[in-house]
Order: C-alpha cells, then sequence, then structure tokens
C-alpha cells in the first residue's frame, strides 16, 4: 500500500508503516530541523509546506497519514484551539481526504482534547 506522511516531524508513521511492507509516496513538513532528519532516514524530501499542496498534483495513495500540531490544544500550548492557526491545519488534511478519498486515515491526537477551553478538539 502507499501512503502520504503529512505534518510528518522526523517519520514516526512512516517508520511504521515502511516497516509493515507500505511504500511512502509524499511527504509534508515545514520545521527545518525535522526535514533534515527526514531527509537523513529515509531519503526524502519533506520540505512542502501542506497549505500549499495542490490535491491533484499528489500521488495515488491508499493511506494518509497525519501528525497534527498539538500545541494549539495540548495542555504544553496555549491551548487556542481553532483560533490559534496551528489549531486549522486539521482542515488542509480534511481538504486532501475528501478530494482524494483514500481508503485509510492515520492521525496523531493530543491526548488533552477534551480539556481545552473551548472544547475544541476532533476525534475521528
Amino acid at each position: 500500500m502507499k501512503f502520504i506522511d503529512l505534518f510528518s516531524g522526523i517519520g514516526g508513521f512512516h517508520t511504521a508503516l515502511s516497516n509493515n511492507g507500505c511504500t511512502c509516496v509524499f511527504s509534508s513538513e515545514i520545521d527545518k530541523d525535522c526535514i533534515e532528519v527526514y531527509r537523513n532516514n529515509y531519503g526524502m524530501e519533506s520540505g512542502i509546506n501542506v497549505c500549499e499542496v495542490k490535491t491533484s498534483d499528489l500521488p495515488d495513495f491508499d493511506i494518509i497519514c497525519s501528525g497534527n500540531p498539538c500545541q494549539s490544544f495540548s495542555k504544553a500550548g496555549k491551548q487556542g484551539g481553532l483560533n490559534d492557526t496551528r489549531g486549522t491545519l486539521f482542515f488542509e488534511v480534511q481538504r486532501i481526504i475528501e478530494d482524494k478519498r483514500p481508503k485509510y486515515v492515520m492521525m496523531g491526537r493530543s491526548s488533552a482534547r477534551n480539556t481545552c477551553p473551548q472544547n475544541t478538539g476532533f476525534l475521528i
């Protein structure tokens, strides 16, 4: 199976899926240190901002993986929820899911979703 790795960080989803016979066909990350680690670990460029990706430019895939930034929902962050730009990045993933209709969706989430002042956590 083929997968894409959004908000890929250093590649947790990549490692898990690759170790189980899947192939990564696209990755996206904006943190320069994570991009370097990802490149060194997987030989792939991940320095692409998901907000700038046209779904028509994405290769076909079966699984979408998304390690969305959790700072806007986490106790460790400011808990700005959807009032924090990082909290709205979920909608970029939703856009890709709606356009590409993958068979599977794998998402990381903050365990503090029920402690946000606005109760804006997502459960899929």
